[in-house]
């Protein structure tokens, strides 16, 4: 088995495979990101991730930010719609003081007010970079325009008026809702024994209470698909296209992410790149992708373009969706779909950091982990007939909304 799991005495799941590089990483994942937010809370997922990192009852913030950098190793954290990581990466040596660090984070972080303050103005201009940059801010427009009205759809980095209304009340209510050990796991990749790391893990975990926490998330309300345009200062436009598509563990959701990888994946020779971009010279980034969450999924096409070629270029693009909707692939072209797709999916694994991340995702989501010749089995029991009807269940015009930042500039 590449991997073991298995669940510690106060129900905390843990995923770790030994490797026997120096390098290890390990993280802890909790099923809270901004998807969790009350209305009058958005932002504070990802507002809380920056203040985890601002002292502890054990230590000040510089101890907190040299306790892996004195050891050259690295500590980090991201937030998503439905999850927060902490993670760090250090020679395997520093397994304790990796485990004990991101515990010490995790669980007795202070929140002192005063950094609290100091926090607000730096998230405040992380907004501001982002609405200067629309390439960006598009996406997080489309997903409001799609699952309007839900949490889903708000930005992850709130509002100004949402940040500058967070108190250290607002992130200790946040945590009790969302914190407790049924929504978190474990992930470890390293030159550790899983005997080992039980061992480290159940230390640190002794003095805490049992914390359990029990969510009841809603899912989007039925969608309206619609079209959106507004000006934008700026010399490009940007547009994005797309539909509500299958939620993470549908049966469908590995043929829709053969198909978007065939149509706009990171691929070179993606269709999309193939017969729009390197045909015609319109666009310099072009893309598809598909998000799935726990009860929904996300289905889009990105593209930035001159003004006066954005038409065309959605012509193009509902061009190629009407070839996957109304011609199966033939059996050439299936097979060299799933060679690409196995191959990024192999290459990937080379990398420990990017294993671990995925370890703990697909735990915290799915509560398994499928090994590299389950899914192998799974992409090659596709068939041309699967990825044809998920295109005409997808990618149907009438169901498709729209997003353009058109540019105002001459």
């Amino acid at each position: 088995m590449e991997f073991e799991i298995f669940e510690l005495s106060n129900g905390l799941r843990v995923v770790h495979k030994q490797v026997s590089r120096p390098v290890a990483h390990c993280g802890l994942f909790v099923a809270a990101g901004s998807r969790d937010e009350l209305e009058h809370e958005q932002g504070l997922a990802h507002f809380i991730e920056h203040c985890l990192f601002k002292g502890t009852q054990r230590r000040k913030a510089y101890h907190v930010l040299s306790r892996m950098e004195d050891v050259g190793g690295e500590l980090n954290a991201y937030t998503t719609k439905e999850e927060t990581v902490i993670y760090s990466s250090f020679l395997s040596a520093y397994y304790p003081r990796a485990v004990e660090l991101l515990f010490d984070i995790a669980f007795h972080s202070r929140f002192p007010k005063k950094e609290i303050e100091k926090e607000k103005e730096v998230i405040i201009d992380e907004i501001n970079s982002y609405l200067d940059s629309p390439s960006e801010a598009i996406f997080d427009d489309f997903e409001d325009q799609v699952f309007k009205g839900h949490s889903l759809g708000r930005n992850i980095l709130g509002t100004i008026a949402s940040v500058k209304s967070f108190s250290q009340e607002h992130i200790l209510d946040f945590i009790k809702r969302n914190y407790g050990f049924n929504q978190m796991v474990f992930s470890s990749v390293g030159k550790i024994s899983a005997s080992r790391l039980k061992k480290l893990l159940e230390k640190e975990l002794t003095a805490l209470p049992l914390l359990q926490c029990h969510k009841q998330q809603q899912a989007p309300k039925s969608y309206q698909p619609s079209q959106v345009t507004t000006h934008r200062t700026g010399y490009q436009t940007h547009a994005i296209v797309g539909n509500q598509a299958y939620r993470a563990g549908s049966k469908k959701m590995r043929v829709l992410t053969l198909l978007n990888n065939l149509l706009g994946g990171p691929g070179m020779n993606s269709r999309l790149n193939l017969n729009i971009r390197e045909k015609y010279g319109f666009t310099y980034h072009l893309e598809s992708f598909y998000q799935p969450y726990s009860d929904t999924g996300l289905f889009g096409i990105y593209l930035g373009t001159d003004p006066g070629t954005v038409d065309r270029v959605l012509r193009l693009v509902e061009k190629e969706l009407a070839k996957l909707r109304n011609q199966k692939l033939g059996v050439l072209q299936l097979s060299k779909a799933k060679r690409q797709v196995l191959g990024q999916i192999a290459m990937a694994q080379e990398n420990n950091n990017a294993l671990m991340l995925a370890y703990g995702k697909s735990l915290l989501t799915y509560n398994k982990i499928d090994e590299f010749e389950q899914v192998h089995a799974k992409i090659e029991s596709i068939t041309a007939e699967d990825l044809q009807g998920v295109a005409q269940e997808i990618f149907v015009p009438e169901k498709m909304s729209t997003l353009i930042f058109k540019s105002n500039m001459p």
